[in-house]
């Protein structure tokens, strides 16, 4: 993660993925999220069971409200590249062992 801006509230920054890499699975506490790909892959999965998945390519958007349960992942076979804007307040990641519950 290469950090451009942090401040009370916000944070923005550049951040790298290699290939086949993918996050455990955590929520961005009171922080709304905005990503966008500027190179490469990005795999979102988040929802009930994680059975919600989006895969985004250069020039989308994503975004990760407050508290959405998720994991991240680069399919491609190249590093991505994402810009990524968090605002909010309190603690920026919180880890948990999984997706959503069911229902």
């Amino acid at each position: 993660r290469e950090r451009a801006i942090d401040v009370e509230g916000l944070w923005a920054g550049l951040v790298r993925t290699e290939p086949a890499m993918t996050s455990a699975w955590h929520h961005h506490g009171d922080y709304e999220t905005s990503i966008y790909v500027a190179k490469g892959t990005l795999r979102m999965e988040s929802g009930p069971g994680g059975s919600e998945v989006i895969d985004a390519e250069p020039g989308d958007f994503l975004h990760v409200p407050q508290r959405a349960i998720h994991r991240e992942s680069n399919p491609g076979d190249e590093e991505s590249h994402l810009i990524v804007v968090r605002a909010g307040h309190g603690v920026p990641t919180i880890n948990v062992d999984g997706p959503a519950p069911p229902g």
